[in-house]
């Protein structure tokens, strides 16, 4: 039979310890001090195992208003709440506040108990329920049922856990195949087991010997061991109360606000973009950079608030905020979060986290809207879409796509299938319309350097990365680069990349200043010009280094150093002669090259250096050598 997470809440001395003592046997006030007061402090757990019936994992929490903080913490993650109204007393404050917080917090079901029964009559009973009902209607929980109960002489037990089990046959089923997460609400030292953390295990499974992650702070530790209600389980699955033995943390670092993670898609944040709702009774709305406390998890964060549809979020109203918060904590999309003011200690409403990890936001666009529902309110595929189109020109790193579109993992790798699922490449994902943007820029970035350069036979893809933003990561524009390639529109080739069929055409201009370099280089023979040296007419071009790469690329002439160029045919003729006449020879100095090449120094070294490269000479110490077979193309290095 599957388990469930069972919350009490309600006011302060309306009998919630007392009636899970009755259904459990467990006296969940541990404290001394809860003892001796006579109220409930901190959270207490118990389990829940009647025959027959649904195994739940309790969690019973203060019900005084100084402790709404510790309820908010314990109500997080539990699948059914059981609303505990005192029948001598009615609907009191915390009664409502209580119910406030479980509705912003989405707990799928509600059962009423009316404690006290036997203390007045059946009159009395009815006019309270009817004050329940009243309570509860314009509620999500509008027709939960309400069972008048007595701890004292057992009545409506059964028929309590009756409905406790058709409420937990209502209620979500968590995803055991989803990421591991553990929010922390209780950290201890046991001797001879070391730190022990406890809480309901939201998503995912755990076992001993798996290595986890403490966020925020990102402290690894390995699970020595696992329990569930006292008992050392092979593996926990989400849905249950976990208590973790963990090696490699200590004490004074594990604390309720933590959250035990095993992927590496977890990461601790320290700003939220979360669609809010502000109560109708609220004392007061949501303004721009207001103070509140953001109850998430089991942590409690300050944060200020953002507005970003530039008005305030008044009573009833639901609106925009960015949450900048000035402490990291750790939150998923989907996320149910608590506000509430920063003083008094008031509850002004809740809200569902959008963006987990956001960039800073001041407002939101009509596409920014319509891609933030996506993420909120549609399927796995359409919170993929809201969660890339939202990323833009950075994508998203592929492993944090679950925790940003809250979804499972098999969910998202179902969505990435699709035809609209983004595109990944270096670990990253983007979206489609993105990449599309990406190739249409580095596209036009290659035309353009056609036109500007028309000699040039390829543009280099440093060039072509430089179309795409520069705060896009690198791998963008290598996608698009190879996907332009794939389709055709461009080729890859020497080290960068043209247009189809492109061949490099100079202008009428281009073609003379060719043809009266070809002739002076032709002319120098051995001993060209540096490029300094040219004519004034010619060095004064500005498309004279296009020029010169052309005339290489098409045979004319060869790069002899750094601004020197030679003609080709007669670095030919050098490199026969050398062969012809000094093959087989070694320990050959300048002198001796000179006989066959009669050039200065300036232009002898460039040319030994070039004859090395293709084999011709061979340097050995100070000398070089002719061997007796060279090669025969002398002109390509």
């Amino acid at each position: 039979m599957a388990r469930a997470i069972l919350g009490t809440a309600g006011h302060i001395d309306h009998g919630k310890t007392a009636l899970v003592r009755t259904l459990t046997g467990v006296d969940t006030d541990r404290l001394p001090e809860e003892q001796a007061r006579g109220i409930t402090i901190d959270l207490g757990f118990a389990e829940l195992a009647r025959e027959g019936h649904t195994p739940f994992g309790v969690v019973d929490v203060p019900g005084h208003e100084a402790f709404v903080r510790t309820m908010v913490a314990g109500a997080t993650g539990m699948d059914v709440v059981l609303l505990v109204v005192a029948a001598d007393e009615s609907v009191m404050p915390q009664t409502r506040e209580h119910l406030d917080i479980v509705e912003l917090l989405a707990v799928p079901e509600v059962v009423v108990a009316l404690t006290k029964c036997d203390a007045v009559d059946d009159e009395w009973i009815a006019l309270v329920t009817e004050d329940v009902r009243t309570l509860l209607a314009g509620t999500a929980y509008a027709g939960a049922p309400v069972v008048p109960t007595s701890a004292v002489t057992g009545q409506g037990i059964e028929a309590l856990l009756t409905e406790l089990d058709g409420a937990a046959g209502r209620a979500r089923r968590r995803a055991v195949d989803d990421l591991t997460r553990l929010p922390v609400d209780r950290a201890f030292t046991v001797q001879g087991t070391g730190t022990v953390v406890t809480g309901t295990l939201w998503s995912g499974s755990v076992a001993p010997g798996e290595r986890v992650r403490l966020l925020p702070g990102g402290l690894g530790a390995r699970v020595r061991g696992v329990q569930v209600h006292g008992h050392d389980v092979p593996r926990a699955e989400a849905g249950v109360r976990v208590a973790l033995a963990l090696a490699g943390v200590g004490r004074e670092l594990a604390a309720r606000g933590l959250a035990v993670v095993k992927e590496d898609g977890w990461r601790e944040t320290w700003m939220l973009t979360a669609r809010v709702r502000v109560l109708e009774d609220a004392p007061r709305g949501i303004e721009h950079n207001q103070r509140v406390r953001v109850h998430l998890a089991t942590a409690e964060v300050l944060a200020r608030c953002a507005l970003l549809q530039g008005r305030p979020v008044g009573p009833g109203e639901t609106g925009w905020v960015q949450l900048r918060l000035e402490a990291p904590t750790v939150a998923r999309a989907r996320d149910r979060l608590v506000l509430r003011s920063y003083s008094p200690l008031v509850t002004l409403g809740g809200g569902e986290v959008a963006e987990p990890c956001p960039s800073k936001r001041r407002s939101l666009g009509d596409d920014d809207l319509a891609a933030l529902a996506r993420v909120l309110d549609g399927s796995p595929t359409d919170a993929l879409r809201g969660v890339l189109d939202l990323a833009g020109w950075e994508g998203v790193p592929a492993a944090e796509l679950p925790v940003r579109c809250g979804a499972t993992p098999s969910q998202v790798a179902a969505s990435r299938r699709q035809p609209d699922g983004g595109v990944t490449a270096g670990g990253r994902a983007f979206a489609p319309a993105v990449v599309a943007r990406a190739e249409a820029r580095v596209a036009e970035a290659l035309d353009e350097a056609h036109r500007r350069e028309p000699l040039r036979p390829v543009v280099s893809l440093d060039r072509l990365r430089a179309a795409v933003p520069a705060w896009a990561p690198a791998v963008l524009a290598d996608v698009a680069v190879h996907r332009l390639a794939e389709a055709g529109t461009l080729e890859l080739a020497d080290g960068g990349a043209r247009s189809p069929g492109f061949v490099p055409v100079p202008s009428p201009d281009q073609e003379e200043a060719c043809g009266r370099l070809a002739a002076l280089y032709a002319a120098s023979g051995l001993a060209p010009p540096t490029v300094a040296e040219l004519p004034a007419e010619l060095r004064g071009r500005v498309d004279l280094p296009e020029i010169l790469r052309y005339m290489e690329g098409r045979g004319v002439l060869h790069t002899l150093a750094e601004g020197l160029f030679i003609d080709a045919t007669a670095l030919r003729q050098a490199g026969e002669a050398v062969s012809t006449n000094l093959a087989g020879r070694s320990g050959l100095g300048p002198a001796d090259f000179r006989e066959v090449l009669p050039v200065s120094r300036k232009h002898l070294i460039p040319l030994l250096l070039h004859l090395d490269g293709v084999g011709i000479t061979v340097r050995r110490g100070e000398g070089r050598d002719v061997p007796p077979a060279p090669p025969t193309d002398v002109a390509e290095p």
